[in-house]
């Protein structure tokens, strides 16, 4: 029974598109008859024990907390420190595979150890980290710890076996930096239906307390960070409010952000249609979704939302909701405008309003158009069938490793 470990930054019981989509690809894995561990870095911030099952899934952890001091040193600690705690696990549970998962740190980490055992390594990259702490506001494009940190993701992905990406934008960025194409594999984001693909009714209790009841719901579900537009959704609800004066804006979740939105918020002539909830726990979440009409995701135009695609459209498509997203690359891989959801231009806080208005008033296309959205993700989407574009790569990979085996 093939083994398969994991390499990670985090995962549950942290709660992010991160460890969801985590989760998915371990539960898929299981389901298909692979035996799956995990083992996260020191980035996992919740105290615990070195081992333990969550959800059903097992997981190791790294000792001690991140280090401090010097960017560049303070990194190559912790590298150090997660690559012996991979060390650890391929001593005592000894996988076929590794499979490491982005940022870049992971795959250094987990490189050192794939070779000293000659265990084949996939990289699967999410985002590349350089783009990610530009759009967190952590970091700046073409400064040099930006350039530093793409020539580490680029040396990372030559060196690794075979890579995974979550969409196009991600594999054509690579293949113009000169990887052969053919190591690459698209994985798509997608939804663990069996978990997530049943929505829930309206709860009026839950409506009453929020003050939603008969109001026409926008909602954005999810982490406050700047690259996702909240703000100019708070600067289209004017617009919104005065062709449609029952709209309400739902928003769930936080981050970064949530303090500067709130303030802008409270400045809004129309603070009175904006509700605030703040973080919800995850077996909640679906409750929320049902309040709502529309999904919006208004992420500015930028290089991290060009290229990389969310998870959380594909989430709200499940649950029957309407999706209305800006026109950047990510959500074009996963929209198709007019038929799955709507796309309106990015940064434009008239265009959003516009666009969420039209479909308001257009009540009577809803119910065909999340029809035909949910089949897609079923069809498409769902983590059951996503999980065997895995299958080939990992076949390949042992093969490989095999023959080396025999050689030596």
């Amino acid at each position: 029974m093939t083994r398969i470990l994991h390499v990670l930054d985090h995962s549950l019981p942290m709660h992010s598109g991160y460890t969801f989509r985590t989760r998915a690809i371990l539960r898929a894995q299981i389901a298909r008859g692979w035996q799956v561990r995990g083992v996260t870095g020191r980035r996992h911030s919740v105290t615990g024990p070195r081992e333990e099952v969550i959800d059903g899934l097992t997981f190791h952890r790294t000792a001690g907390a991140p280090a401090t001091g010097n960017a560049l040193v303070r990194e190559w600690r912790d590298i150090a420190a997660h690559a012996d705690a991979i060390e650890d696990v391929v001593r005592q549970w000894r996988p076929d595979v590794i499979h490491a998962h982005s940022p870049v740190l992971n795959a250094i980490a987990a490189q050192r150890v794939a070779r000293r055992h000659g265990i084949p390594l996939i990289y699967e990259i999410r985002a590349f980290w350089e783009d990610a702490a530009v759009g967190n506001g952590t970091g700046t494009e073409g400064s040099p710890r930006y350039w530093l940190t793409r020539q580490l993701e680029t040396h990372a992905v030559r060196a690794a076996d075979a890579v995974a990406v979550i969409c196009e934008g991600l594999r054509g960025d690579l293949i113009a930096r000169g990887i052969d194409a053919g190591k690459i594999i698209v994985s798509p984001n997608g939804v663990d239906m069996d978990q997530f693909g049943a929505p829930v009714a309206r709860d009026p209790t839950l409506t009453a307390r929020l003050g939603l009841e008969g109001a026409d719901v926008v909602g954005f579900i999810g982490s406050f960070y700047d690259y996702e537009g909240l703000d100019d959704l708070i600067a289209a609800m004017p617009r919104l409010v005065r062709a449609r004066p029952r709209a309400k804006l739902l928003l769930v979740g936080g981050g970064p952000m949530a303090q500067a939105l709130r303030d802008q918020a409270m400045a809004s002539p129309f603070a009175d249609h904006i509700v605030f909830v703040g973080r919800v726990p995850h077996d909640q979440v679906e409750h929320y979704y049902a309040q709502v009409d529309i999904l919006a995701y208004p992420r500015k135009a930028m290089r991290l939302t060009d290229l990389v695609t969310p998870l959380k459209p594909l989430e709200a498509m499940a649950q029957g909701r309407l999706v209305a997203a800006s026109d950047v690359g990510g959500h074009r891989e996963l929209i198709e405008d007019g038929v799955t959801g709507t796309l309106f231009a990015p940064d434009d806080p008239a265009a959003l309003a516009a666009a969420l208005a039209d479909l308001f008033s257009g009540r009577g296309a809803w119910d065909a158009r999340r029809s035909v959205a949910r089949a897609f993700v079923e069809r498409e989407r769902n983590w059951a069938s996503n999980i065997g574009r895995y299958e080939p790569v990992y076949d390949r990979l042992l093969g490989r490793a095999g023959k080396v085996s025999e050689a030596a």
